[in-house]
């Protein structure tokens, strides 16, 4: 058992290693499929790299500073007890 955990950390890592180093070319659709339609009001397709584009929306930009040493809470006038 001892020499084969050896064995197949290092199996893991040259798995690791090559499955991480695929080449990078621009995607096409499958034999048979074509790109979806061309949106309303625009005349050519986007190409795929195009649509794999997240908008804004959906992945919006990180805004907020952290803060780098503790603070005292400015009083909250929203923050009230719950009613009975």
């Amino acid at each position: 058992m001892r020499k084969v955990l050896p064995v197949l950390i290092m199996a893991v890592m040259v798995a690791g290693a090559l499955a991480g180093c695929g080449a990078r070319r621009e995607l096409q659709p499958l034999a048979g499929h074509t790109l979806p339609p061309a949106p309303y009001g625009r005349e050519d397709r986007p190409k795929s790299d195009v649509l794999l584009t997240p908008p804004v929306q959906a992945k919006p930009q990180r805004n907020i500073e952290l803060r780098s040493r503790s603070e005292d809470r400015q009083d909250d006038p929203f923050d009230l007890p719950p009613e009975d």
